[in-house]
């Protein structure tokens, strides 16, 4: 693979407008190679085999010894070959920043090479602003961990001492003879933000003297740590203060506790309501809020080290590219310049800066000795999980499944024309009672299908897809994976299908029709079984993370809202007839109609007021997180998004009602609703969502920035998604339908088409929200603290 080529892929996509660009700087070296050839003659030589002329030539150089060439190298001036001196300049009101004088521009073509080391310049200080930046956001947040460690700490000992039954606790001093107690102002209660402190220092509880290690072996058999034998000593006063260096001590700062308060995201349902009750509660010093400290700490931690080896991956990779541009320069121009330049460059910030490697190993060392009870390898998994390894087996099996789907898929067409089904009378009762239940199972493989779909072209088009879901590295499946369930999926369904349709041609197996009538419900088992199962196979992480998300869409106003619950409910709402499926799975068994293959559950009185309920669940869901969201970021923008669903909510229900009643005017309601949140949808999804129809843009009518290459993609996709919105018309207006088309399958129909409409606005939704993060520089997720301190009373 070519450097540019691998230059790109291993660049951290939100930060790729902060790299040198590689790119345009090899241009500007392919226009000085042109140059040159236009203007220097070639040397008159002897006929030799095509391509084979620049060896030749190399082959007639005069040697210049072993020692002498590598020497040239070493001197610290060679006047005769410096081509350009590289400067810092420090201006007024503004860093440091480097410049290079070219020292040879008056020579034929120097003009080129003149800006090609502008433009270097250019980029060299834009990389090393942009790493300074980052480098002072880190240790800025290195401080507030060092805070948070603190209190933790302190938290530590306060619940160990409450869960031993104690009744306060005190800081003793461990170098007096005496009981005397530890003032407040006696422990420094700031010693982690003081100026000589480095950043994410490891917290010295103990440091003991060779005699006390030998002492600590000596009494291990009644099970004392050396810090219990310290308190035991410091409390009846027969320590000798000769054991321990006191300068080396540094008491846990407990009376931290005093000005933080928890700041804990609530976790249940419950605990959201007690917190909207309640203010912000303060410590209660329990077993289950230090566990809850910890989790939080251990997320900050392991983020904040990502960000630490993001930012080191930065400064490797650009330091690499600017020796890679440098060398291609010496060998077009002939001339010696990148020594020069790679040696200001090892001497500059980029490279010289040793600030985040000891930030790296302070989070190391200090998340292996708190978080993980010294295990450095247990430890190092958390921090630097590995990535999924791609196997020929999901392959294999994607492939097979995939066939034997086509296959089954064949064998279906053959049963139904072989059995003339079409035209039997009991078509009909078979599209009413069977075809709902199986077509559930389809516009779930649709949907898993459109969604590998977009994971291979998110991929293809460097869409941090991971990052923007919040999955846990390592654990994001790809597009094979997915297609590789919704094959499996397929393949049992399929099966399913054919082996009802078998069973009801042959006269044989007629009389077990109530085995036949059962074998929808089986395979919804099987797979809420799989969904569900706990042991750690089929994607446990993923199944959970899923499982997680509809849990808090079904409770949306109770949890704080993340990108993946709205995303998630988003999808849900283009699958409200496989929510009724399940609900006529509900009717279908629980009234026991599948004994006689009849749906007489459907005219009781509640089935059409769940009909109505089940299908707003995703709006109503969406609709709740847009206000919430609107109380908890005062974004206007969620208000209107608010409305948007509510107005949906209110089509969705008069079209029902229609479906349900019929009638001119329930005709006039649902067409008018649905024309006006048609419109609003329509409008936001282009707008809003995708991003598209600015007029004033780079590219007219679309947006600025845009990862697919091809413009026309998107004006298509504006068209699509348009046509396919007024789809939803269809079922409003009542036009003519296809004679041979069962009303089941035409709505089956337009909720496919609904699906892969869901499936084009989910790539172009999050290609926007990938730009936003780039324009942003956003990396990498914030994770909230679990402490608050309150700043008077720590002043």
């Amino acid at each position: 693979m070519k450097f540019g080529k691998e230059y790109a892929s291993q660049m951290v996509h939100e930060w790729q407008e902060a790299y040198m660009d590689y790119n345009y700087l090899k241009s500007l070296l392919m226009e000085i190679l042109n140059f040159n050839k236009k203007n220097a003659p070639l040397p008159e030589v002897a006929a030799t085999p095509r391509g084979s002329l620049k060896r030749r030539l190399s082959m007639y150089r005069a040697f210049n010894g072993l020692q002498i060439r590598y020497n040239s190298f070493k001197g610290k001036n060679n006047h005769e070959d410096e081509v350009i001196v590289v400067n810092s300049v420090q201006q007024e009101g503004s860093e440091c920043h480097y410049e290079t004088t070219f020292l040879v521009s008056c020579e034929e073509g120097g003009k080129c090479e003149l800006i090609f080391f502008r433009t270097l310049d250019d980029e060299f200080n834009k990389v090393l602003t942009f790493y300074k930046k980052k480098v002072g956001e880190v240790k800025v947040e290195a401080d507030a961990l060092s805070k948070q460690m603190d209190a933790l700490i302190a938290l530590r000992i306060k619940v160990d001492k409450i869960s031993v039954g104690a009744q306060s606790v005190q800081v003793i001093d461990p170098f007096s003879n005496d009981d005397s107690v530890l003032s407040p102002a006696s422990v420094d209660p700031m010693h982690f933000s003081s100026p000589g402190r480095p950043h994410m220092e490891v917290i010295q509880e103990v440091e003991m003297t060779n005699e006390e290690i030998l002492e600590e072996e000596a009494i291990q058999e009644v099970e004392m740590t050396s810090e219990e034998i310290l308190e035991e000593e410091a409390t009846i006063g027969k320590r000798d203060p000769t054991k321990m260096n006191p300068s080396n001590f540094k008491p846990a700062p407990l009376e931290v506790l005093d000005y933080v308060k928890i700041n804990i995201e609530p976790e249940t349902p419950i605990s959201t309501l007690r917190c909207i009750m309640t203010s912000k509660p303060n410590l209660s010093f329990s077993k289950e809020e230090l566990r809850k400290v910890e989790e939080q700490m251990k997320k900050a931690f392991v983020e904040f080290y990502q960000k630490l080896r993001l930012l080191k991956r930065y400064s490797s990779l650009n330091v690499l590219a600017f020796s890679k541009i440098m060398k291609k320069y010496d060998k077009i121009s002939s001339r010696k310049a990148s020594k020069s330049y790679l040696e200001v460059i090892e001497k500059s910030y980029l490279r010289s800066s040793d600030e985040v490697s000891k930030l790296m190993e302070g989070v190391e060392d200090t998340f292996i000795k708190h978080f993980v009870d010294g295990n450095r390898k247990k430890g190092m998994k958390y921090l630097r999980p590995q990535a999924q390894r791609e196997t020929h087996r999901v392959t294999f099996l994607l492939g097979l499944f995939s066939g034997c789907s086509l296959a089954l898929v064949a064998a279906i067409a053959v049963s139904i024309r072989a059995g003339n089904l079409l035209e039997n009378e009991s078509r009909g009762q078979f599209m009413e009672n069977i075809f709902p239940l199986y077509s559930l199972f389809g516009f779930v493989v649709l949907h898993m299908v459109m969604y590998g779909a977009n994971i291979y072209y998110w991929r293809r088009f460097r869409v941090n897809y991971p990052f923007i879901f919040g999955f846990k590295q390592g654990t994001e499946l790809g597009y094979r994976q997915v297609l590789l369930l919704a094959s499996g999926l397929s393949l049992l369904a399929l099966a399913a299908v054919l082996y009802h349709l078998d069973m009801d041609i042959d006269p044989e197996t007629r009389s077990f029709q109530t085995v036949t009538e059962l074998t929808p419900l089986a395979l919804v088992i099987v797979l809420l079984l799989i969904t569900f199962f706990p042991l750690n196979i089929i994607y446990r992480s993923s199944r959970f993370f899923f499982i997680r998300c509809v849990w808090r869409c079904l409770l949306a106003p109770l949890y704080k809202v993340t990108l993946p619950d709205f995303f998630l409910a988003d999808q849900l709402t283009s699958q409200v007839q496989a929510i009724r499926s399940l609900q006529f799975y509900v009717c279908y068994y629980g009234w026991e109609n599948f004994r006689e293959r009849s749906n007489t559950c459907q005219e009781s009185k509640i089935y059409p007021i769940l009909y109505i309920f089940l299908a707003i669940i995703p709006f109503w869901s969406r609709f709740i997180q847009c206000l919430r969201r609107l109380f908890e970021e005062k974004d206007s923008m969620q208000g209107f998004n608010s409305l948007k669903y509510l107005s949906t909510i209110v089509a969705l229900v008069m079209r029902t009602l229609y479906d349900q009643k019929r009638g001119t005017f329930w005709k006039v309601m649902a067409a008018s609703t649905s024309g006006i949140t048609t419109v609003a949808n329509t409008y936001w999804d282009l707008v809003v969502d995708w991003g598209l129809l600015q007029r004033n843009s780079k590219n007219p009518w679309l947006r600025d920035k845009l990862l697919v290459p091809y413009k026309i993609v998107y004006f298509v996709a504006i068209v699509l998604n348009i046509i396919l919105r007024l789809v939803w018309m269809q079922l409003v207006l009542d036009f003519e339908q296809l004679p041979f088309l069962h009303r089941r399958g035409f709505i089956a129909i337009v909720a496919c088409l609904e699906i892969l409409r869901r499936g084009m606005w989910n790539f172009f939704r999050l290609e926007n929200e990938h730009l936003n993060n780039v324009g942003k520089y956003r990396a990498s997720k914030s994770v909230p603290l679990p402490f608050n301190y309150d700043e008077d009373k720590s002043l």
